[in-house]
Parts: C-alpha cells; structure tokens; sequence
C-alpha cells in the first residue's frame, strides 16, 4: 500500500509542478502579450497621425493642383470675360491676393520665362493704398521676391545658390528635373532610416522606431492636366500682365511716392485719392487692351490648351536653418505650359502650419488612450532626455522628416499589472501546492491509520480466535470427561461444573462485547433507560463476578455511595463494571495488593462509577489510547494478557450514550482508578 501512495504522491507532484512551470510560462506569455499590445496601440496612434496629416495634405495638394493658374496674379480675366466685354465689367481679383498664408502654402509666386517674378500681392499697394498692413504685406513679399532669386532659381537653373540665372525659358524639362532630385533625395533619406542614421532621443530598451511615408507632397502618381481655354481669355490675359510689369518697372514707385505723400496730407485726401487709383487703374487696363489689340488671327483655333503639371518639391539652402524642419527651405514648384509658353508656379511650404496640424492630430490621437503623450524633439530644440518614449515615428516626407515620440506618461504601469498577477500566481500557486500537500499529508495519515486499523483487526481476529478458543476447550474438555464417567467425587464434579459455568459466562461476555461493538459500529444500538437503584445493579454484578476474581487470585471490595432513584440502562451499567473488573483481574494479576474497589458516589450532574487497582497503572501518554477500539499494550505476539481490544472503548461508548465521560486517575500508592460518569435520564428519555 505504501508503495502505491509512493507512486501516486510521486505522479501528482511531477504533474502539480508541470503545471506550475506551464502557468509561469503563460503568466510570462501575458506579459509579453501585454507589452506587444501596447506597443501595437502606440503604432495605431502613430499609423493614425500619419492618416490625418496625409489626409490634410491630401485634400491641399487637391486644392492646389486645381487651382487655376491665373490666381498666381493680380488681375486675372475670367475665361467666359474677353475682348469688348472687359470694357463693361470689373477685372476679377486672384483669391490669394491680400496675404501670404494659405493653409499649408506661404507666399504663392509665379516665374516667368525671362526670370522675373510675380505674385498675387505685387500691385496691393497701388490698388488698395498704403497701408500700415500693406506696406507689411509687401515688404514680406520682396522679401520672398528676394529669397527666392538667391535660393531658388539657382538650383533650378543648376547654377550655386547666391547666383542668378534666367535660362529657364531654355529648359523644357526643368519639372522633370526637379521631380528627379526630389526623388534621389526621398531615396537617400529613406536608406537613412533604415541604415538608423536617424537620432533616436531617449530610447528606451523597448522603443520602437518606424518610418511612416507621407507621400502627399510628392509627384508619383499624379496626373498632367490638360484643360481648354479660349485663345482670347489667354491673349487679355498675357496682354495684360505683361504691360503691367512694364508699367512696374517704369513708373510703379513713382506713383507708390506719389500715393504715399498724398496719404501723408489727410484722412479725407486719402479716402478720395483710392478710387481714382483704382478708376485710373481700370482705365489704363482698358487702355492697355485698346492699344495692343490682340485678337484671334485667321486660322488659329478658338481655344488653347494648358497642360499643369504636378507639384513636385524641391529644397534649398537659405533662410534660417533654426526654424526649418527639413534642413533646409521647402518648395512646391509646377510648370505650366501654354503652347509655347511656359513658365513656373509654386509656392513655399509652410512648416509652421504643418507643426500646428501635426500637433493638433497628435493631441487627438493621445487624448483617446490612456496614459500616452507625445513630443516633436526636432521642434524643441532638437532632443530630449526622456527616457519614457516607446515609440518613435518618422514622418518621411520624401523630402525630409520629422521625428514624432510617442511617450509612455506612466511607464511602471503594464510592470505592476505584471507584478500583480504574478503575486496573484504565486499566491494561488502555494494555495494549490498546500493543499496538496495537506491532502497527500491526510492520505498518508489515512493511509497509516487503515493500515493501524487494519493491523488492530488481525490482533483482534486473533484475540478473538484464541479468547473463544480457551473457553471452549476448557468446556469441552469438562465436558467429555462428564460424558465418560471419569470423575467419581462429588467435589470434583462440582469444581468442573463451576468451571464449565464460569467458561461459559466469559464466552458469553466476549460474545457480547463484540455484538455490542458491532451495533453501536452500525448504529443499531438501542439503549432501554429506567429508573432504577443503580447500587443494587453494581452489586449483582460484583457477586457475579466474584468467582471469576477469586479465581483469579483478587477480591472485591465495594464502597456503595447515595445515589437514589435515577434512569440508566441496566444492560450498558452491567457491561461497564463486567469490563472494568475483567480489565482490574488482567492487568493486576502481578500485584502485592490483589484488591479491587467499586464503589459509586454522586455529584449535582452525574453518578460516578470508580474500579480502582493497585497494578502498575496506566501512563499519561495513553490514558486516551487505551479508549480506543481494538487497543492493546505491547505486541500481539508478545502479549501476555488476554482480551480483544473492545472492553474499554465499550465503557467509553456506553458512557457517552448517557451524555458522561470516562477518566483514568492515579491511585495510590500505585493502581489506576477508571472513572466513569453517568448523567441520570429521564424514564423514556
């Protein structure tokens, strides 16, 4: 049996810690589950800045490519407007005249073929007057003006920036140049980031770094328009601003001097001066129309045909380098062509607008999630030293790129959901292995105790065999030698008539014990309580023991106490003074005082029945065990006392059905005193 539990303890603990090491593992899985989770929502917000941006660029670089060229000036003749009728009408005024900003385009421009530069702001001053926020407003575009004939028609003239070209006119292809070198440089800056020559700020062990292509601002994919004008909408139009820039560079500052001193004289001087600006103005278009007289030639088509191509972006040097994302000065260039004309349009991007809309798009996206931020180290001041950035997105323009840290605000949060559900673990796990501990524990001790038990019924399967062996051989042998006439004296004969009643009786209380045993084991023992003297039924029972005693070598003595009328069962009262006496004749047969005493008293509660020995006692360590069923001291095998086992845990069993105790006390100067107390019932309790 030991080897079966061996072999089962064995099997549950290798199987209790397989278990253990497959939960760590999944507790580690989670972790890391956890971890790629939130690195997955930090390139979810990422990937969603990137769409938002995109879209923002998207929908301008719609716009822009749709816009009509005529907005890059001033004055523009609307194409179902030409010839006699722009005598009757106004001229129209290009959208983005009176500012620079327009979403993300500053200071829209036009290059024409000779070189020269215009914009839809040249003529505001003289038109719409002087201004304190016009004069503003053109000095920021000479400045422009300015910017752009030292940095850009350089490099698209492949000339070294600071010079100046004008062999525009001569290249047919500058867009596809230009779309060229935007290319080789988006090609360049990509191998960048994935070489990792981009700086990574504050990374951290478990930062991610991601480039995030934004093509809006670049030409692949977009389509060449191709648009019909009518011819006489295109000649007003090129008449006219070609006289304008001829009146421009003749006499444009005179007149500005002129407005500007007669502003300077009066409020009223001022107010009636600008309409008559503005009247001359239209005149001289008129004027101008009248004097060159363009119109359709015999044998030229009605219409023309504008072919715009898309914006491709080009960067150059110059500005300040401080307030520049890219390294350098953004443009977005076009060319169109008109038949034989051609000439450029474009525009500067306008990176402070694109931070805004990055931020605004950033600060949407980390508003929604929990415990996230974000930083543009470029922006402030080119880096950082958080340590809390998981995630770093590369804003990859083509051009250029702009370095976004998503940040984790609380970083030791996903380390205490670990923490936490691994102490929740480990408190489970050590619940479990206790209580397989506490069972493997109890089934060794239930084991051992079966086996005890089991052992306790061969001992008493063998006491029993020899205690009803002894009595009937004793009968059995009497018995014969009365059936052969052997014995002749009359005394003899009643010697072994005695014995064979004596033999008998002590067959019958073996026999009785073990019935007993068996019913209460069963729960069929029925108890009949009487009112009774309970000293009359101890002494009938002393008298009937006495035989067995003096034969034994012992005498009885009794100390018969009050005790009065009171319910017992006579049957379990005369089982416990039989056992307590057989048990006093057994253990005691060695004594110098072979006396034994019952006697019974009475307290408020309980009448006590004592039987008191004078044999070698019994010790403290097993005045509980002696109680119990199937007990006997020393080895069966060794044992010289006679019995089963059952005598003693009957008398405890028949004084617990009377709601009493059992005691063992020490008598002196030696013995032990077996107490027993018995609490009155009620007559059919």
């Amino acid at each position: 049996m030991y080897k079966r539990l061996i072999i089962l303890s064995v099997i549950i603990l290798f199987a209790l810690g397989g278990l253990t090491t497959l939960g760590y593992h999944a507790v580690d899985k989670w972790a890391k589950g956890l971890k790629g989770e939130r690195r997955g929502d930090f390139a979810e917000v990422a990937e969603q800045i990137r769409e938002d941006i995109k879209r923002k660029l998207d929908e301008f670089m719609q716009t822009e490519q749709e816009r009509p060229y005529t907005d890059y000036n001033y004055y523009y003749v609307p194409g179902y407007a030409s010839g006699q009728q722009v005598r009757q009408m106004a001229l129209m005024r290009s959208p983005l005249g009176g500012g620079l900003e327009n979403e993300f385009a500053y200071g829209n421009f036009q290059i024409e073929p000779d070189g020269s530069i215009i914009t839809p702001n040249d003529d505001i001053m003289l038109i719409e007057g002087p201004s304190e926020d016009n004069k503003e407003l053109y000095a920021q575009v000479e400045f422009n003006r300015g910017n752009i004939k030292r940095n850009l028609l350089p490099v698209l003239n492949g000339l070294p920036p600071g010079s100046f070209g004008i062999a525009i006119n001569d290249r047919v292809d500058a867009s596809k140049e230009i779309a060229s070198r935007a290319s080789e440089k988006t090609q360049l800056a990509k191998e960048d980031v994935q070489k990792g020559k981009i700086a990574k700020v504050g990374k951290s062990e478990s930062q991610e770094t991601r480039a995030l292509s934004i093509g809006s601002l670049q030409a692949q994919g977009q389509k060449t328009q191709v648009i019909e004008q009518p011819r006489q909408a295109f000649i007003d139009n090129t008449v006219l601003n070609r006289e304008l820039q001829q009146r421009r560079g003749d006499g444009y500052r005179t007149r500005q001097q002129s407005v500007q001193m007669q502003m300077a004289e009066s409020q009223e001087t001022e107010q009636a001066q600008l309409p008559s600006e503005l009247n001359a103005a239209m005149d001289r278009f008129v004027n101008i129309n009248s004097d060159f007289q363009i119109s359709v030639q015999p044998g030229q088509s009605e219409t023309v045909q504008v072919k715009i191509e898309p914006f491709v972006p080009v960067v150059v040097g110059g500005g300040d380098p401080n307030d520049s994302i890219f390294e350098g000065q953004v443009f977005l260039i076009r060319n169109v062509q008109i038949e034989d004309r051609q000439f450029l349009q474009g525009f500067q991007l306008n990176e402070k607008k694109l931070i805004e809309e990055i931020n605004e798009s950033a600060i949407q996206a980390v508003s929604a999630r929990e415990r996230m931020s974000f930083e543009l180290p470029q922006i402030e001041g080119g880096g950082t030293g958080n340590n809390n950035v998981a995630y770093t997105a590369i804003l990859d323009f083509g051009f250029g790129e702009l370095m976004l840290n998503l940040i984790e605000t609380d970083p030791a949060w996903i380390t205490k959901q670990i923490s936490q559900l691994r102490h929740v673990y480990f408190g489970i796990t050590s619940i479990v292995l206790l209580a397989v501990t506490l069972a493997l524990g109890s089934l060794w001790l239930s084991a051992r105790a079966q086996l005890k038990l089991a052992q306790k019924k061969d001992d008493f399967i063998s006491a029993v065999s020899h205690e009803l062996r002894t009595p009937l051989t004793s009968i059995r042998m009497y018995s014969e030698m009365l059936e052969k006439n052997w014995v002749k004296s009359e005394d003899k004969l009643a010697e072994y008539y005695g014995n064979m009643r004596q033999e008998s009786e002590r067959l019958s209380r073996l026999i009785e014990n073990v019935l007993d045993f068996s019913r209460i084991q069963k729960g069929r023992k029925k108890y009949t309580f009487s009112l009774g003297d309970m000293n009359k039924c101890v002494a009938d029972v002393v008298e009937m023991m006495r035989p067995y005693a003096a034969q034994n070598g012992f005498s009885i003595k009794t100390e018969l106490g009050q005790l009065g009328q009171r319910a017992f069962d006579r049957d379990a009262v005369t089982q416990i003074v039989v056992n307590l006496v057989d048990n006093a004749i057994k253990y005691a047969r060695n004594a110098k005082d072979k006396t034994i005493t019952v006697r019974t008293r009475s307290d408020r509660r309980f009448m006590l029945l004592e039987v008191e020995d004078h044999g070698p006692g019994v010790p403290h360590r097993l005045r509980h065990k002696v109680f119990e069923q199937f007990y006997r001291s020393g080895s069966e095998a060794t044992r010289e006392t006679t019995g089963t086992g059952l005598g003693l845990a009957l008398v405890k069993k028949f004084a617990q059905a009377h709601n009493g105790f059992v005691e063992i006390i020490t008598a002196k100067p030696t013995g032990a005193i077996f107490r027993v107390a018995l609490a009155g019932k009620n007559n059919g309790a």
